[in-house]
């Protein structure tokens, strides 16, 4: 049987997971449903200062897509540059990478650092923290924090030019639209709002206990989220007009990677889905052979390769046309964090307290550091370095001295 909302409550409060209330319907072996609309043309193209560089890491999954793929490597064995330790907090959130400034959310404040040192830029202290990460564009710094409230800050020094609230906690990251910022809240809908002001655009919402938990990913015009209702929704990004859906039968919080016409997730009932989100219709489906525990990772994704981590404590990189496994790497703790693949490496960290540098053709471990506590976040890869926070409250630079 499929974990209870109070089990999954109860292991999240154990693990400091930010999921609250994410029920599960019950396991079907049959096929998903699927509904849609006739579609409107495309909306205007997706725009994001990630696109092409390596240089910037803007975003949680690093583009509009989600993808996960960073365009800079980092050096074969990478070393300690820097530790940020703010204070007896943790890191859950992701760091992003902006104009060699690291900007990232702890356990009671947001702070901007400087990429070469560590050295605080500012500092700003909210009520019950940040669970997601941000979203950084012309000057302006987006992200939501744990009591709901949607904040637009000045890049630069840290000042609140404008927020917004919602009725539930805010772990969905947000993407970068057509001057517009869109995300989702444990509220159940998922907002765009304008960059300018924080007026709202369009709001779309569902129905289900936990609401809307991973971040939505853009591709071509439409905006693609899977959420606590064991659905994967398709959205007009222009309008909020609902374009098609899927039934998963399984709630989800992991983040949708695209490739294309396929987008790559997992789902709480331990299952890998590849969907083309155009029609949308199941494509394949992968399930771990020894493990049906929950894939809170959200993949990496490339035309060659799929790579998630798993509450299984399994690295697994699989086909991405029909969903066989190519390799596998089994770490000492849960992973939650997300994969990130530079060059020919893919990193991610594990709650046995251990970041990996695995081998993107093999699996094989070619770097690995131990940092003594667990990690939930992700790593953030931009301008030859890794940036990654973990649960003891310490932010980690690695690159080259």
């Amino acid at each position: 049987m499929p974990p209870t909302c109070a089990i999954i409550a109860a292991l999240l409060v154990a693990s400091c997971i930010p999921c609250i209330g994410c029920g599960s319907p019950a396991n079907s072996a049959s096929a998903p449903k699927s509904s849609s609309e006739s579609r409107p043309a495309p909306a205007n193209p997706i725009t994001s200062p990630a696109a092409g560089s390596a240089n910037v890491w803007p975003l949680f999954r690093g583009d509009p897509a989600c993808q996960g793929v960073s365009e800079s490597e980092l050096p074969k064995k990478p070393e300690v540059l820097w530790r940020f330790k703010p204070g007896d907090t943790f890191f859950d959130a992701t760091a992003v990478i902006v104009d060699d400034t690291v900007y990232v959310g702890d356990g009671a404040a947001f702070h901007a650092l400087r990429l070469a040192d560590g050295k605080p830029r500012w500092s700003v202290a909210v009520d019950q923290g940040f669970m997601a990460a941000a979203a950084v564009k012309d000057g302006k710094l987006f992200v939501g924090d744990a009591a709901g409230v949607f904040h637009c800050y000045d890049a630069k020094d840290g000042r609140e030019i404008w927020k917004a609230s919602t009725a539930g906690k805010i772990n969905s990251s947000p993407n970068l639209y057509a001057g517009s910022v869109l995300f989702g809240s444990q509220d159940g809908s998922l907002y765009r709002l304008n960059c300018a002001d924080g007026k709202e655009i369009w709001k779309y919402s569902i129905k289900a206990d936990g609401g809307i938990q991973s971040s939505p990913t853009l591709a071509d015009g439409h905006v693609l989220f899977a959420g606590c209702d064991g659905s994967l929704h398709v959205v007009d990004a222009e309008s909020g007009r609902h374009v098609g859906s899927l039934d998963l039968r399984d709630p989800t919080l992991s983040t949708a990677a695209v490739v294309k016409d396929q987008a790559y997730f997992g789902t709480e009932g331990g299952n890998l889905l590849a969907v083309d989100w155009r029609q949308p219709k199941l494509l394949w489906t992968y399930r771990n052979p020894r493990s049906d525990l929950a894939y809170r990772s959200s993949a990496a994704a490339t035309a060659e390769r799929v790579i998630i981590g798993g509450r299984n404590k399994t690295i697994e990189c699989l086909s991405p046309a029909d969903g066989k496994r190519l390799w596998t790497y089994m770490t000492g703790g849960g992973i939650d964090g997300s994969p990130v693949i530079a060059g020919d490496r893919v990193y991610v960290g594990s709650a046995d307290g251990r970041l990996y540098g695995l081998s993107l053709e093999s699996g094989k471990v070619l770097w690995k550091f131990d940092a003594g506590g667990g990690f939930t976040a992700s790593p953030a890869i931009a301008n030859g370095r890794l940036v990654i926070g973990n649960e003891n409250g310490t932010l980690y630079c690695f690159g080259v001295k």
